[in-house]
C-alpha cells in the first residue's frame, strides 16, 4: 500500500529535499506540495493524504494553525499531521501536539527518522524527535501541582504499564518485548487506553502520563 504524503513548507528547496527522501521509498508517494499554510489546508482537505508534513513557520497560517485546522479537537475526520521544523522550541512542540499532530520532527533528524515518522503516522503510531521528547513532556508539568490521575474509566495495572512505556517513547514492538505480551495485545491495550483517556493517539497518552506524573524517571 502506498502512503500518500502532502508536504507544506514555504521554502522550495526544503520541499524538494523532503520529496527526494520520501519518494526514494517504494511505499511512499508525495501527492502535493504547499508553499503556505492556507494552501496546505485547502490541498489537504481536497486530497485527503495519508500523512501531512507541515513546517511551523509559514505565511498566512503557521504550522500550528494548520495542524489545528486538519487534526484539532473539533475536526470530525482528522488527518495525520507530522510537524517538521528547524526550531527546537518548547512552545512549538507543545502547540503542535496539543493541536492534534501525531509527530514532531526536527529537520536535522536525518532521512531515516523522517521516513520512520511518516510510516509511524500512517500506522497510527506517533514519533517525536528523541532530542525533544523527554524535555518536552517534563516541561508540561514544570511548576504545576500534580493533577489527579483519575479517569472516568480507571486504567488497569497492565494499561498503566503500557502508558508508562508509551511516555518513554517505546514502540508497540518494544512494549511487547518488555512486557512479554503479543503485539496484538499491545495494540488492544493502546486502543482501550485511548478510549478511556479520550485521546486520539499515542502523543495524547504520553502527554497524559507526564501531566499525571506516571512516566517516572528515565
Amino acid at each position: 500500500m502506498t502512503i500518500n504524503v502532502l508536504i507544506a513548507d514555504d521554502q522550495a528547496m526544503v520541499r524538494g529535499g523532503l520529496r527526494l527522501i520520501l519518494e526514494d521509498q517504494p511505499d511512499i508517494s508525495v501527492v502535493a506540495e504547499a508553499a503556505d499554510g492556507a494552501e496546505a489546508v485547502a490541498l489537504a482537505r481536497r486530497l485527503r493524504p495519508d500523512v501531512c508534513l507541515v513546517d511551523i513557520r509559514m505565511p498566512l497560517l503557521d504550522g500550528i494553525e494548520v495542524t489545528r485546522a486538519l487534526a484539532g479537537p473539533g475536526v470530525a475526520d482528522p488527518l495525520r499531521v507530522v510537524v517538521v521544523t528547524t526550531f527546537d522550541l518548547d512552545e512549538y512542540v507543545y502547540g503542535a501536539l496539543r493541536g492534534g499532530a501525531v509527530g514532531f520532527l526536527l529537520k536535522d533528524a536525518g532521512p531515516a527518522l523522517l521516513v520512520e515518522a511518516v510510516r509511524a503516522a500512517h500506522a497510527g503510531d506517533a514519533l517525536v524527535s528523541p532530542s525533544v521528547t523527554v524535555r518536552l513532556l517534563r516541561h508540561l508539568t514544570t511548576g504545576a501541582a500534580p493533577p489527579s490521575a483519575a479517569t472516568a474509566r480507571p486504567l488497569s495495572d497492565r494499561e498503566i504499564e503500557v502508558v508508562r512505556a508509551i511516555a518513554r517513547g517505546r514502540t508497540n514492538q518494544e512494549i511487547a518485548s518488555e512486557l512479554f505480551i503479543s503485539l496484538s495485545t499491545v495494540k488492544s491495550h493502546v486502543s482501550a487506553i485511548q478510549a478511556k483517556l479520550k485521546v486520539r493517539n499515542r502523543v495524547g497518552i504520553a502527554a497524559w502520563a507526564w501531566e499525571n506524573r506516571l512516566a517516572g524517571p528515565t
